[in-house]
């Protein structure tokens, strides 16, 4: 017979009714599918849980569930082991926080549940102990990515607590609500609280009435009560439904006011999901999403009011996407902000639909197709087996012929100094940005760096692709008793100056005895914390240097820090400094420490415009104003400020640069203008030779160790320092005259208003020395974005465009390679076939037998990739990196 079955069934809805997800709710539990399911799984699973849970979502619900029957420790905490002893002894529920991925041995038989002897006692250690048949275990971990041992994952349920999109936004959603229309979201809370406790009282009642009906004995009707007891209960479930219909029906009118604010949830949630990929191209860029959700409220605090909801919506979400922007690319290095602000700009435009995924796809993939050569001598191979592939898709069909034919416009356009700036020839010029961008990339790679800027400023704006430095008092600002600064270090870069600056300005001096500096090494982790303990509790200042050096103690530092952030003295600040690892295997800092903290990066800046402000906010107004030989000293220390953003950038340009790589740093530009002070003060005249000589062999020169550089720093100073900058006629470079004795907001003004368009011109050199640099660049910037863009922006481009999956691909290169595997050797067959056992011949049948081995370890490797794509058997760490 056929056995019925509902056609829109769901495995959750045989495990937890509506009743059941409203009082998870109700405990905190986050309002999307996947958090339902995995409070489903939690509950209901048969080994022991281990929570995924960077975040820390599901440890609150899990704690609001289980309220005062839940005994909470921290894992690797002291005398941790002692109290997990207890618990099993005694039949607690135990929640181990904090897991990492090297578990203890010593808890591997709870977690295995390895009883011996009838099953009431279990190895702990070298120990036995009783367990406890109502014992129970619920693991977390806060790594968003954790690598557990295969035998870990095989005996636990892994559940990945991780935000989801939906969840997220609707947390987001309600706290703009709550800031913007605090009556709305009190009603929708209310509204909420009302139809949840609804379903579960109807489920109550429900039950209650199964009951009566199965206890009841005899006749039903003559059974007086039990007809009365069912009466009234109907009656109660009825009323119970019409005032659930009717809190419903309010829900919705109040959601649809709510909904007007859902695109800056939407915008914030785009931004938050893209910040939390940046782990995936440094282990340095990680963020919490508690630091995030302070900085989207402080941007909805900031954003401009208006009474038309429209404007302040869009004014909202102007707001928190800038600020979120500046919070976390200030963190980032030079080579990655580009790549952060491009990802904005992509998934910003994809979520709005002006984008076409294909284009998408064809952008940050650049495909080639296989040719016989090139026709036009303009293009090089590369670029016209882009061009070929390119042209066989119908949006861009005939683009090869079109080059073909009309060879002269495009070879106009292909050799133009700055592409960029122009459309391409023909019918393409009034094609989409995307579809030139496209275009471009194909013919011109090199220029993609610009092309980028130019589309981020057109469609977010200017200030998105300016990367003058943040003042760090308003950094500053933004921090408090628990949220720490962390600077990631560079070469030639200390950021101790300016904490020690805004230190004296405030009154947290060495002298005052507010101010800790402690730089770390061997032995100095007890004064790390005796001066942690004193500043937290008196409120004064420390600095942790160098923390990258003391890797055994971190995670002392990351609990310490956790209890001293929430008692320390409203005054206190923390300020910590790392150096970044080469790679992930070599990174050390705890994602606590991380996670929480305002990050900056003090790497030099990409680019003139950015150099040329950097240098010039190392001095202020009172520094202009300190030497009474004032129109020389102001336009000296300005011909030093470009002097020292070009020998700073010249590095990008590789060897065409400078020979060897040099660490300038700020502190030769300030040491130059304090000896440049003193000179005009104690000299009638300047003494041209005098300041060159100190600047160019002993300052700067001091770093120098080839004598070909050392020449080319001299002639820098020579063209920038001489009796002509006073007259007017010295240019800096082509269309970039020296600036006048000006103030110093008017200098950072003359910078904006009249440096040209960066250039190898600025620097002196030839406009062809960036293309080398630049084209590497741009590939590595795309490789990149491809990396850490959403799976389902991966394309097939050749045959049916569509989207193909990861483990689809995984599976057809499996089975390529088994398919192409080749047979083993008989080694009885060579040995037979050998008539003269030569030094020749044993070492053929040894290799032939260290093959076979080989081979046979392929096939098993291959053997368990398939399985693991099938969910049949477990893959290792290093099968799973394979993958």
């Amino acid at each position: 017979g056929i056995i019925p079955m509902r056609v829109d069934l769901e495995p959750l809805s045989i495990m937890i009714d509506d009743a059941d997800i409203a009082e998870w709710m109700n405990q905190g539990l986050p309002a999307d599918q996947t958090s339902y399911e995995n409070a489903a799984i939690l509950i209901y699973c048969l080994r022991w849980p281990l929570m995924v849970d960077p975040q820390g979502q599901g440890i609150r619900w899990i704690k609001n569930l289980f309220i005062d029957k839940l005994i909470t420790l921290r894992y690797n905490s002291k005398g941790y082991l002692d109290r997990v002893e207890a618990a099993v002894r005694r039949g607690d529920t135990l929640l181990l926080e904090c897991i990492e991925e090297n578990i203890d041995s010593i808890l591997e038989p709870i977690i295995n549940r390895n009883l011996i002897r009838k099953g009431k006692i279990v190895k702990f250690g070298d120990k036995e102990i009783d367990y406890h048949p109502n014992f129970r275990l619920i693991m977390q971990t806060r790594l968003a990515n954790p690598h557990f041992r295969p035998e870990i994952q095989a005996q636990t349920t892994l559940i990945n607590f991780s935000t989801s999109r939906d969840g997220l936004e609707a947390q987001l959603l309600a706290e703009i609500v709550a800031v913007e229309r605090p009556d709305l979201e009190k009603s929708k809370f209310e509204v909420t609280k009302q139809k949840n406790e609804y379903k579960i009282n109807l489920k109550k009642l429900e039950d209650s009435l199964l009951a009566c009906l199965a206890t009841a004995e005899g006749n039903f009707i003559q059974n007086v009560e039990l007809v009365v007891t069912l009466e009234r209960t109907v009656n109660t479930a009825l009323e119970m439904e019409q005032k659930k219909m009717e809190a419903e029906k309010f829900s919705r009118q109040i959601d649809r006011t709510r909904e007007l604010y859902r695109p800056t949830a939407t915008r914030a949630c785009i931004i938050y999901f893209i910040m939390n990929d940046l782990s995936k191209i440094h282990l340095m860029y990680q963020f919490s999403l508690k630091a995030f959700r302070s900085v989207f409220l402080k941007a909805i605090d900031n954003a401009e009011q208006n009474e038309d909801l429209h404007i302040r919506i869009d004014n909202l979400i102007d707001a928190i996407t800038f600020s979120s922007y500046s919070y976390i690319v200030r963190g980032l290095f030079e080579e990655h902000k580009l790549i952060f602000t491009v990802q904005l700009l992509l998934q910003i435009l994809r979520e709005k639909g002006e984008i076409d995924m294909v284009e998408l796809d064809l952008f940050l993939r650049n495909p080639q197709e296989a040719h016989a050569g090139c026709p036009v001598e303009f293009l090089n191979d590369k670029a016209w087996g882009s061009i070929k592939a390119l042209s066989l898709l119908p949006i861009f069909h005939g683009l090869d012929r079109e080059i073909e034919i009309a060879s002269k416009r495009w070879k106009k356009y292909v050799e133009n100094e700055a592409p960029e700036l122009e459309k391409p020839p023909g019918e393409w010029k009034s094609k989409s940005t995307m579809r030139q961008l496209c275009i471009l990339r194909a013919v011109r790679p090199d220029r993609m760096l610009y092309a980028l800027k130019l589309f981020v400023a057109e469609k977010l704006g200017k200030k998105y692709i300016e990367s003058r430095a943040p003042d760090f008092a308003r950094t500053y600002e933004e921090s408090s008793k628990s949220i720490p600064i962390f600077f990631i270090l560079s070469p030639g870069v200390d950021p101790l100056k300016e904490v020690e600056t805004l230190g004296k300005k405030l009154g947290y001096t060495l002298q005052a005895g507010k101010f800790y500096n402690i730089s770390l090494g061997q032995g100095q982790e007890i004064v790390a914390e005796n001066a942690l303990e004193i500043s937290a509790k008196e409120g004064h200042w420390i600095v942790l240097q160098n923390i990258h050096l003391v890797r055994h103690w971190l995670p002392i530092l990351e609990r310490k820090l956790e209890r001293i952030l929430e008692i320390a003295q409203e005054n206190f600040r923390i300020f910590m400094s790392a150096e970044p690892s080469a790679d992930s295997s070599a990174h050390v800092i705890p994602p606590g420490i991380l996670e929480h903290s305002i990050k900056i990066t003090n790497e030099s800046h990409t680019g003139m415009l950015a150099n040329l402000h950097k240098a010039l906010d190392n001095f202020d107004q009172e520094v202009l104003d300190s030497c009474s030989k004032d129109t020389q000293f102001k336009v000296i220390l300005f011909a030093l400020c470009y002097f020292h953003a070009v020998v700073s950038q010249r590095t990008k340009f590789g060897s065409i640069g400078w020979n060897r790589k040099y660490p300038f740093s700020s502190g030769d530009l300030q040491i130059c203008i304090d000896v440049l002070r003193n000179y005009l003060e104690a000299n009638v005249k300047i003494p041209w030779e005098d300041l060159r000589y100190i600047f160019g062999e002993i300052m700067y020169g001091g770093h120098i160790t080839d004598d070909w550089d050392r020449r080319l720093c001299r002639s820098y100073l020579e063209t920038y320092l001489n009796p002509t900058m006073f007259e007017g006629d010295l240019y800096l470079a082509p269309d970039f005259p020296l600036a006048p004795p000006l103030d110093y907001k008017a200098y950072h003004a003359y910078i904006d208003d009249k440096l040209p368009s960066e250039s190898p011109k600025l620097y002196g050199l030839h406009p062809n020395a960036e293309i080398d640099f630049l084209s590497q660049t741009s590939e590595k910037l795309f490789r990149v974005l491809i990396e850490i863009s959403p799976r389902d922006t991966n394309s097939n481009i050749h045959g049916q465009i569509g989207t193909m999956l990861r483990d689809e691909k995984i599976r057809n290169a499996l089975e390529e390679f088994q398919t192409h595997m080749p047979e083993d050797f008989s080694i009885v067959e060579l040995r037979a076939r050998v008539d003269e056992r030569n030094p020749y011949a044993v070492v053929a049948l040894q290799e032939a037998e260290r093959m076979n081995y080989l081979l046979r370890e392929i096939r098993q490797s291959l053997k368990e990739l398939d399985g693991g794509l099938k969910v049949c058997s477990t893959v290792s760490y290093d099968k799973n990196s394979s993958l």
